[in-house]
């Protein structure tokens, strides 16, 4: 009778212990997303209810990627400052430099924009154009943008300040200009963009010589175009 009961004992402790390994391994690797009683926050920070959760719903701080139904981004469309649509093909006929900002950065957007300020002085009148793109574009609206470029002294005409819905921007981030963006996140590089709307190169602005290489590179765009237009 003992020996029965030792036996019952240990199966019933197998058991158990196997019920337990098995809850162990659920809880350790997830492969069916966020469960019903968690807590996800969507890319606005906002809690994101699960019973309705998509996957573009939940934040993430890489690029994003389109549809392979979805053709590749090549060209974008953005609101100016002014209330004005600008695209790319505006854009074409002589260089430009993109960079990625948002009004309510402290700090790297404001020396980001100051050294925009001098490349723009140093250019000015020679047709070359700086595109500042917001990754905050529910607070950065046209309105904002005006007064913040106010700040910087940014000439209406050769310094654009654009905005526009946040996903469409993600995707000009990474598949236009190759730059991981996200709400209030971006790099501090430089894109300069050739007259044919050409990517020539991505500089390190806060890098001194990266800094005046791209003034160099934007100098020989500039003769090259007017060496094409004398012959």
């Amino acid at each position: 009778m003992k020996t029965f009961t030792h036996i019952a004992l240990i199966l019933v402790a197998g058991v158990v212990l196997g019920l337990v390994v098995r809850q162990f391994r659920n809880s350790a690797v997830r492969t069916d997303g966020p469960g019903a009683d968690e807590v996800v926050y969507g890319n606005d920070n906002a809690v994101v209810d699960n019973a309705t959760l998509r996957p573009e719903d939940v934040a993430n701080d890489t690029p994003s990627k389109p549809p392979e139904d979805v053709e590749w981004l090549s060209e974008f469309e953005l609101l100016e400052r002014s209330g004005e649509m600008v695209s790319t093909d505006d854009l074409k006929g002589a260089p430009y430099v993109v960079s990625f900002f948002f009004s309510t950065c402290p700090s790297i957007c404001v020396s980001q924009n100051q050294k925009l300020k001098e490349l723009q002085d140093e250019f000015e009148g020679r047709g070359v154009r700086f595109v500042a793109i917001s990754v905050d574009p529910e607070t950065d609206t046209p309105e904002v943008l005006r007064e913040y470029a106010a700040r910087f002294g940014a000439d209406q005409d050769q310094w654009l300040f654009l905005t526009g819905e946040l996903n469409y921007i993600r995707r000009i981030g990474a598949e236009i200009f190759q730059q991981p963006v996200n709400k209030q996140f971006h790099t501090e590089r430089f894109v300069l963009v050739d007259p044919d709307g050409k990517i020539e190169g991505f500089y390190n602005w806060p890098e001194k010589r990266q800094l005046e290489k791209l003034k160099e590179s934007i100098e020989s765009m500039l003769q090259e175009e007017a060496s094409s237009k004398k012959s």
